[in-house]
C-alpha cells in the first residue's frame, strides 16, 4: 500500500557535542521517505534547488521511494542551521533559509492522487489543505504535523485542515499550545474535538505517547550511550509510523501500538549518526530487532 508524504528536502549545517558538519542532507520529507520505505512505497512530493545534485538524490535510489514529484526550481535548495548542546531537547536555530521552498506548492502527479495513507508534514497550513484537495477520492489515513508558528500565526487554516485529519503527531510544548492545556490527557480530548482521532505526542529523549480512542499507549525512548544528533528523530519517527500503518493495512489499537514501536525504532537508529547517514546503511533485519529489544526491556510479569 502506497504512503504519499509531502514536505521539505533540505540541506543542514549541524553541530553537536559528537561534532560538526557543515553540509548535509535533511528536510522532514527526507527523513519520512527513508524512514518508511523500509515498510511500504512512498510517493514524495517537495521541491530543491540547482544545487541539488544526483549524488544528494541517492539517497532515494535503491528504495521503494518514487521522487517524480520531486520538482527542481531555480535558486537554492532550503538550508537550516542548529547547534546542540548536551540536552538533545533543547536547540538553537543558527539559520533559516527558505530559498525555493519560500515559492513552493505542493503538485501531486497524477499517479499521486490516488493516495490512501498520507502524511503531511511541517509546512504551511494553507499547502496542507492543498495537497488534500488534489487527492481524488477519500484517503483511509492522512496524518499531519505542524509546529509552534503555524499554531501562533495561522490558527484558523490549521484548525481547517485538523478538520480533515485522522492522526495528529506534535511534541508536548506544542500539543500544550494548541489545546492551551498543560495537561496532556485533557489536552489530548481538547484536540479531538478539531478533528483528529489519535494524537501521538513525540517527547524526544522521553518517548512518545499515543491518545485514542482505545485508551494511552506509551513507550520509552530507546535507551542509547550517545545520541549524535537528534536531527530529524521526529520525522523518521513519522516515517517509520506511518509506514508500518500502510504496511499492515488496518487500522486499530493494535497496529497504532505496532507502528508506535516501529517508529521508536527507526528514530533510534537515526539519532545514532549526524543527518540521513545511518538510516543509508539501517536494513529491516536491524529494525526488527530493535522492536523485539523493545518488547524485552518493557515485558513485565503478572501481579
Amino acid at each position: 500500500m502506497s504512503l504519499l508524504v509531502v514536505g521539505s528536502v533540505a540541506f543542514d549545517a549541524l553541530e553537536t557535542p559528537f561534532g560538526k558538519v557543515e553540509r548535509t542532507l535533511g528536510g522532514a520529507a527526507t527523513y519520512f521517505s527513508v524512514a518508511a520505505s523500509y515498510f511500504t512505497h512512498v510517493n514524495l512530493v517537495g521541491v530543491v534547488g540547482e544545487d541539488f545534485t544526483e549524488h544528494d538524490a541517492s539517497i532515494f535510489r535503491g528504495r521503494r521511494i518514487d521522487i517524480s514529484g520531486l520538482e527542481r526550481a531555480a535558486g537554492k535548495t532550503f538550508f537550516w542551521a542548529g547547534r546542540y548542546g548536551t540536552d538533545p531537547n533543547e536547540r538553537v536555530t543558527l539559520a533559516t533559509e527558505l530559498n525555493v521552498f519560500a515559492a513552493f506548492r505542493p503538485k501531486l502527479p497524477e499517479s499521486f492522487r490516488s493516495a490512501k495513507h498520507v502524511f503531511l508534514a511541517n509546512i504551511d497550513p494553507t499547502l496542507q489543505r492543498l495537497v488534500l484537495e488534489q487527492i481524488k477520492g477519500k484517503p483511509r489515513m492522512v496524518a499531519l504535523d505542524t509546529m509552534n508558528y503555524w499554531i501562533e500565526k495561522t490558527p484558523a487554516e490549521l484548525r481547517e485542515i485538523l478538520a480533515h485529519t485522522q492522526i495528529l503527531m506534535i511534541n508536548d510544548a506544542e500539543t500544550r499550545m494548541l489545546s492551551n492545556e498543560h495537561n496532556l490527557l485533557r489536552a489530548a480530548r481538547h484536540i479531538f474535538k478539531l478533528g483528529p482521532k489519535a494524537l501521538i505526542i513525540k517527547r524526544g529523549e522521553y518517548g512518545a505517547m499515543m491518545v485514542h480512542n482505545a485508551g494511552v499507549f506509551a513507550v520509552p525512548a530507546f535507551p542509547l550511550e550517545e545520541v549524535h544528533d537528534p536531527t530529524g528523530a521526529g520525522d523518521s519517527f513519522a516515517g517509520g509510523f506511518m509506514g508500518a500503518l500502510a504496511e499492515a493495512d488496518v487500522v486499530d489499537a493494535q497496529s497504532l501500538r505496532r507502528a508506535v514501536i516501529y517508529g521508536s525504532a527507526v528514530a533510534s537508529f537515526t539519532v545514532q549518526a549526524f543527518g540521513v547517514e545511518r538510516l543509508r546503511t539501517l536494513t529491516r533485519p536491524e529494525v526488527d530487532e530493535r522492536c523485539r529489544e523493545f518488547r524485552r526491556f518493557t515485558q513485565f510479569g503478572e501481579f
